[in-house]
Parts: C-alpha cells; structure tokens; sequence
C-alpha cells in the first residue's frame, strides 16, 4: 500500500505492519479516565512514552465525542489542543492527528506542528473543515458516524449496515477530492460505536474488506469501546482483553491503523498475530458483499 501524505514532505509507511495511533485526551470527560491529560506537559509526555512503546503517531483531541457527550466551545477546544500540539512538536517528530470537528482548531493545530485531522464528522461538520486540510496538505481520517455524540446511540437503524457505511464514506471521500485533498492523504473509519448497536459493530468488523475495497487505508477505533464491554461482560477498565482481540480482528479484515488507549500492549499483540497472518486484510476478499 502506498505511504500516507503528510504535511511538509513527510510520509507514513503503510506496508510496514498493523500501525498503532495512541488516544492522547486534553479532556476532563474522556469515557476511559486513564486516557485524559491535564495540560500540554502532561500530554508531551503521555505522547513520549507512546512512542517508545511503539506508537506510530497520536491522536491529540480536546472534545469528548462519546456517545451523549456536549459539544465544547471552540475557545476552549483550542486551548486545551494547540499548547498539546506545540509541546508534543518541541520534543518529538512523531506524527500527530488532532481529533477535532472544528476547522478552526485544525488549522491551529496543523500550524502547530500537526499533521493529520481526525474527523468524526467526515469532513461534513463544518463548511471550512475541508478546506483547511487542503490547504495544508494535511491527512485526514474520514468517519462515519450517524447523528451527533450527544444523541447518536438513541436508536440506531441499519438494512445493511456495512454496504451503508461504505456507501458514506465513498462520498465522503469523493467531496473530499473535490475540496483538493489529494488521494494519498485519505484514510477511512467505519465509526465503530458511532450510532451503532452491537449487531452492527460485529457486522463492520467482520465484512471490513467491504469498505476497504474503495482503496483507501482504513483506520478501525474499538480501545474499550462499549461493544467490547458487551461481548465480554468487562468495565470500561476491564476491557484491554477484549479490545486486543478485537484490534488482531480488524487487522485480518483490513485495518492498516489501530486507534487504541494501551499502545504497548496492542503494539505486542498485533505483532505476534502479524506474525502469522502477515497480509492483514488478504485474509478475505475486499470485494466481499460490495455492490455489484
């Protein structure tokens, strides 16, 4: 697969095995409490040690996006995110993502030295959000997500839900090549927890190849994730089992990046299972259950 774009002529190896994006939180509300940080120096050094424990980049975000979580303001969201970014850039090169849906602290936080945008929203939240990547050369991850945070577990309803989250993120990646983000710069994420139920989580997970057959790299977040939770029985802190087996699961259906909170321990466990099943997603067809 061919490296992801970054800004400034940098590049991330996507042929090298299952990648890991640490979860770095500048929040008070995270739903995982051992993931939030209180400052930029916090932050620094949470990144520092993901990076010795073999994370590939981190995911910088100042808003909680669980499932009935407020909106925060962007005054706020920009403090708690652009003092991280700069201190993470002061002491690492290591590639930075900012969580955010907000195009204006995406452009601070890429003028700070970051150098993807993570988008729970695909893009679509705010009319400058593309834009903004553009402009920048920044990656971005495109998500799926039905609803907003703060209402999207309500009743979530799907006929098919893979085809359906394939079908979204193909126009979102087509509105993104149209605002001038380039095609080597695009990364997907099913959402999953996003206005899913269980069902279809396992059914994302398990026909991934559906969505990975639109060419792009995908990204797959399930770190402690309630789904997790309700197939094990486990707390939200008793979930690292559970989310491990579910990271090596995703690897085999395609994910060629794992956001997770426990980088050391999915660093290992996808190693190990790489190590058998070297190809990742060639373990089922990319074409499985895609429209004809």
């Amino acid at each position: 697969m061919r490296p992801l774009a970054l800004p400034r002529g940098r590049c991330l190896d996507l042929g090298r095995g299952p990648l890991v994006m640490g979860i770095l939180n500048v929040t008070p509300d995270s739903f995982y409490p051992a993931s939030r940080r209180g400052g930029a120096l916090e932050a620094a050094e949470a990144a520092l040690a993901m990076e010795a424990e073999g994370a590939a980049l981190v995911d910088v975000g100042g808003e909680s996006t669980r499932p009935g979580s407020a909106a925060v303001g962007e005054a706020e969201e920009l403090e708690r995110v652009v003092p991280a970014v700069e201190a993470i850039r002061a002491r690492s090169s290591i590639p930075i993502s900012v969580d955010t849906r907000k195009a204006a602290v995406a452009r601070a936080a890429l003028d700070a030295g970051a150098d993807m945008v993570n988008d729970v929203t695909a893009l679509r939240g705010d009319p400058e959000m593309a834009a903004a990547a553009a402009e920048r050369g920044a990656a971005v991850v495109l998500m799926h997500m039905r609803g907003e945070p703060s209402t999207m577990q309500g009743s979530p309803s799907y006929a098919d839900c893979a085809l359906e989250v394939r079908a979204f993120l193909a126009e979102s990646a087509r509105l993104a090549l149209a605002a001038g983000v380039t095609a080597d710069r695009i990364v997907l994420d099913p959402g999953i927890g996003f206005g899913k139920r269980l069902e279809d989580n396992i059914d994302l997970l398990s026909r991934l190849g559906v969505i990975a057959g639109l060419g792009y790299p995908l990204l797959v977040g399930l770190s402690r994730k309630a789904f997790v939770g309700a197939i094990t029985g486990r707390a939200v802190g008793d979930r690292l089992a559970g989310s491990l087996g579910a990271a090596c699961a995703a690897w085999a259906r395609g994910a060629r990046i794992i956001r997770a909170h426990d980088v050391a321990a999915t660093v290992e466990a996808l190693a190990a299972f790489a190590s058998v099943i070297p190809d990742g997603g060639g373990a089922c067809s990319a074409a499985e259950g895609a429209p004809s």
